[in-house]
């Protein structure tokens, strides 16, 4: 599906406020309710739109720790990818599981309660015997930006 600056305008001002009135949205686009709205019908049924969710600040009420975990596999075959990632996809503490390039071959980020739930974790993947050839922990002491919008990177406000 091929996107105009419009329906980029429109993703991004939903991703800033997801629950707006249609006819705040079209005022944010500049259009008429009724093109704004065949342009989010059009976003929705083709899937660019996945649903509408609520951001949670769960610090305001958990306690818990978030671990960034550079993982290295020791074998490189497709298989081996695929039973360490149908691993990775069972596990709720796992919150972000990237497979990159260029000396490690996943990213991930993992929530916990704290520090001895994470290691129970890397023990029971270690059991697992998934080919992790060694793994890297980085406990994260404060978060400077998160987000998963993409405000800005395509379009000019």
């Amino acid at each position: 599906m091929k996107l105009d600056k419009i329906d980029l305008k429109i993703l991004s001002v939903l991703q800033g406020d997801g629950r707006m009135t249609k006819l705040r949205l079209a005022e944010a686009v500049n259009l008429s309710p009724t093109a704004c709205w065949e342009r989010l019908s059009r976003l929705e049924k083709n899937g660019v739109i996945a649903g509408y969710t609520a951001r949670i600040n769960s610090d305001k009420f958990l306690r818990r720790t978030t671990v960034l975990v550079e993982i290295t596999l020791k074998s490189h075959h497709q298989a081996d990818f695929q039973r360490f990632e149908a691993a990775i996809l069972k596990e709720p503490a796992v919150i972000s599981c990237d497979a990159t390039g260029g000396g490690i071959d996943y990213m991930l980020k993992v929530v916990s309660a704290d520090i001895d739930d994470y290691q129970r974790l890397i023990d029971r993947l270690l059991q697992l015997n998934l080919g992790i050839e060694r793994y890297f922990t980085y406990v994260v002491t404060k978060n400077v930006k998160a987000s998963d919008a993409f405000h800005g990177l395509f379009i000019d406000d």
